[in-house]
């Protein structure tokens, strides 16, 4: 991935937030300002990581050069493993460590979950989309990582395109009121648009959505779903949908499942970092 403005901005309020206008004063006491070493980033466990770039960033943004990526975003790894090697000032190490690690952990998180989610689709036509439920200010690095984990994205933004939920549809009137004000004012946008029963669906359908989210529905209710729109449109299954479960969802033929514990529930990957004076 490549390093925005954006990403650069939030590497810096974390450095910031960790000194808060004053210096590592751990640091400043045990270890002379000169004194150099090597560090590399080891993975505690197996999984898939995302967010090597980041960590490196991070490392630069403290004045860190000699940086060596050993493995790279969407990489499967084990226990063991180096993924990152860094040389240079120790104090300077340190500083870094524990922002690194917290971008690195939470992406590889992200990753390594979502990667679990798509192996249990495994032989389906079903993918794993994630949701707007990210961290605030964290929604580009968050939405990279389930990519990284095989995922495919949902909208990033509410200007991408158009979710008409269940409160829309109260304010608006009904399904078909809302999804038409929708169309009138923005014809050339993609319109997706959230049912709770079959009758819905039915009522929708001649509107032509491009997409249709079955909220809170069983898998057999999706099944039938599948069999109403007889591919006039794709569908999304969200809601009570628990990775135990995952696959029957997935094989009444849904074209995707929308999983917000991707990103608002992820595990923190462990990476550790071990420190070698030179």
């Amino acid at each position: 991935m490549a390093i925005s403005k954006s990403d650069l901005d939030l590497i810096k309020a974390a450095l910031a937030e960790d000194l808060a206008s004053g210096e590592d004063i751990t640091s400043v006491a045990t270890i002379g300002a000169d004194a150099m070493a090597k560090a590399d980033f080891i993975a505690r466990k197996s999984g898939v990581i995302a967010g090597i770039e980041i960590a490196e960033a991070v490392l630069r943004e403290v004045g860190l050069s000699e940086i060596t990526r050993v493995k790279a975003d969407g990489d499967q790894v084990k226990a063991g493993d180096i993924l990152l090697s860094v040389s240079g000032n120790t104090r300077a190490i340190l500083l870094a460590e524990r922002t690194a690690l917290n971008f690195f952990c939470h992406l590889s998180g992200v990753a390594t979950l979502t990667s679990a989610w798509v192996k249990e689709l495994t032989g389906t036509q079903c993918q794993v989309r994630d949701t707007r439920k990210t961290t605030p200010g964290m929604r580009v690095l968050e939405k990279y990582a389930v990519r990284m984990g095989g995922g495919t994205n949902h909208r990033m933004t509410l200007s991408d395109a158009a979710l008409i939920k269940d409160n829309h549809i109260a304010a608006a009137g009904g399904v078909v009121a809302a999804f038409a004000k929708v169309r009138q004012l923005y014809p050339n946008s993609e319109i997706e648009i959230e049912v709770d029963t079959l009758e819905q669906l039915r009522d929708v359908l001649p509107q032509r959505p491009d997409l249709v989210l079955l909220d809170n529905m069983s898998p057999a209710q999706c099944r039938e779903a599948v069999a109403i729109v007889n591919g006039a449109c794709k569908l999304e299954a969200s809601g009570g949908i628990a990775i135990e479960n995952a696959r029957q969802y997935a094989e009444s033929g849904v074209d995707y499942i929308a999983i917000g514990a991707l990103t608002h529930s992820a595990p923190v990957f462990d990476i550790g970092l071990d420190l070698r004076a030179e």
